[in-house]
């Protein structure tokens, strides 16, 4: 498993923050990866995460530790519309979830780590497509989703702390490569 230098996609998401060495969009780190072994579901995705943590080092890690579950599709690619933004400046979408106290800490949607990150600008629905659109320009019928419990990394600690940890890796049949999306931010 090895950790693709050079795509469209690192490209097109350097608009969202050019002076930066990692591949952001709001919240979301995004690592794309590529096997010469045959793909093997679990064990595979599991792979992509070692690969991806070896490069993070040094970290206490213990992958052994993550548990994955497998996600859908359309709820992981959901993206609300914006309902309205108040006189703060606080933006109000149509979905069920909903920041507040109990969430915290816990995992963010997807949408919400791209749009809402805690430092920097603010992302529209639209640029939630359009990074999706440039990552997968296949669709994503042929994907392949886990989301990973954070409890086995310290690079998730200050997600738990406020903001959120995420985890997930996802396989794209049409293109034969990995994609790994890391999340974990604070005050």
């Amino acid at each position: 498993m090895h950790e693709i230098k050079n795509d469209a996609f690192y490209d097109q998401i350097k608009q969202y923050d050019p002076n930066s060495e990692d591949h952001f969009v709001g919240e979301v780190e995004y690592h794309l990866l590529k096997d010469d072994k045959p793909y093997d579901g679990v064990r595979s995705h599991r792979e992509a995460l070692a690969a991806v943590f070896d490069q993070l080092q040094p970290l206490n890690s213990d992958l052994d530790k993550a548990k994955p579950a497998a996600a859908d599709p359309d709820a992981f690619f959901y993206c609300p519309n914006i309902v309205k933004t108040d006189y703060y400046g606080n933006v109000h979408y149509d979905a069920e979830w909903k920041p507040n106290d109990d969430n915290f800490g816990t995992t963010v949607p997807y949408w919400y780590a791209l749009m809402e990150p805690v430092h920097g600008p603010k992302n529209k629905p639209e640029d939630f497509k359009k990074v999706n659109e440039v990552l997968f320009p296949n669709g994503t019928d042929e994907l392949d989703i886990y989301e990973w419990s954070t409890d086995w990394s310290e690079f998730f600690d200050d997600g738990h702390e406020w903001y959120g940890a995420c985890c997930w890796s996802i396989y794209d049949k049409s293109m034969d490569r990995y994609v790994v999306m890391l999340v974990s931010a604070t005050d």
